[in-house]
């Protein structure tokens, strides 16, 4: 994390124009299914179906902590950046998962480390965080380890980069007891070799292990496209996709109609992609920005949040865009940050959280 990513008041990511999308050849036409009905089951790949409450590779391990049903993540930052500075300690009950953003690159490719910016922080001790990730954990969070961010310059290209990333995370989680990783690479990722990166960790973590993934939304309109890939390879431990709806520019649906971010449409249909694409409801979440300061653009009032994800699980509330099919099984949202929730009082965890919770 460099100071000039720390100086800024949002987390920007690389605007996609609309034109040339044409040019990826997306079958949409074979993503929307038709019909009625749900999309609860358990798909042919033995994925977990959307209402188990154990996550990825932990799903039914004896004693291991299980994210919830429904769930809702939020970024914490490791650095002030004019957002309320928070504790660990501090961030809100509502978020059940809490990525801590972020680890950095090192000088040897695809390893990782990680620094607490104590001095940023108001004097925050290592020690004080390593206390209130147990706490958290005790609490029944999972908190786990961001990789990457917009300046982040994580690359996993070869075998040996994947090992040592594998490895690197691994040592993360055992000196502060992370539950997991979140995969927020915004400049390539390279499907083979992050999928080898990936199935490497979670055998060395087990039971209990979180994985999650924050793509931008450029990055999910084909199953082509190398992030959506290494979702699909990863399935089977895969805790949740929360797609950033933000930063954006307009996209295509799963109906190849173009929607503009900051609707209900936008989040809604292209939800739909990943939904139909391959991965299970329970591994699908809507991710936007905690404040209109959280993002340079893409925000949306927490009723837009829970009026997309109402008409994902129910068919209720949606915009001009309806899904054939429900997902009642959807996992939940992501927001950026818990920081900028903070700062704005809270109006997006204390809106969206019960929401999330309330889920059928």
């Amino acid at each position: 994390m460099d100071l000039a990513r720390r100086a800024r008041g949002t987390r920007r990511k690389r605007s996609a124009l609309v034109g040339g999308l044409a040019a990826l050849g997306l079958a949409f036409a074979g993503l929307v299914t038709g019909g009625t009905g749900t999309a609860d089951a358990a798909d042919a790949t033995g994925a977990k179906a959307a209402g188990a409450e154990a996550v990825g590779s932990s799903a039914g391990a004896a004693g291991a902590r299980a994210v919830p049903k429904h769930a809702v993540t939020g970024y914490w930052q490791n650095f002030n950046n004019g957002a309320t500075v928070q504790k660990l300690s501090q961030v809100q009950n509502q978020y059940d998962i809490i990525a801590v953003a972020f680890a950095d690159a090192t000088g040897t490719p695809g390893q990782v480390t990680f620094k607490l910016d104590s001095a940023g922080l108001g004097g925050y001790t290592v020690d004080q965080f390593k206390a209130d990730i147990k706490a958290k954990k005790a609490a029944g969070k999972s908190v786990i380890i961001s990789v990457g961010g917009e300046r982040g310059a994580v690359a996993v290209n070869s075998s040996a980069a994947a090992t040592n990333f594998a490895n690197s995370v691994y040592k993360l989680m055992q000196e502060y007891g992370f539950d997991g990783v979140d995969i927020d690479l915004e400049n390539g990722l390279n499907s083979t070799y992050m999928t080898q990166a990936l199935k490497s960790l979670g055998q060395k973590a087990g039971p209990g292990f979180v994985l999650t993934m924050a793509p931008q939304t450029i990055d999910m309109q084909s199953t082509r496209n190398e992030y959506f890939k290494t979702a699909l390879n990863v399935k089977d431990i895969l805790t949740v996709v929360n797609m950033q709806y933000y930063n954006s520019g307009s996209m295509l649906g799963c109906d190849g109609k173009v929607y503009s971010q900051g609707s209900v449409d936008f989040l809604t249909a292209l939800a739909c992609i990943q939904l139909e694409g391959g991965l299970a409801p329970s591994q699908v979440g809507i991710g936007t920005p905690a404040s209109t300061r959280g993002a340079g653009s893409g925000y949306v009032s927490p009723t837009v949040v829970n009026n997309a994800l109402n008409c994902l699980a129910k068919g209720t509330n949606c915009g001009s865009f309806k899904p054939s099919k429900t997902y009642p099984g959807i996992r939940g949202a992501m927001t950026w940050s818990t920081n900028w929730d903070a700062a704005n009082g809270n109006a997006w965890s204390n809106a969206v959280g019960p929401h999330v919770h309330g889920l059928p």
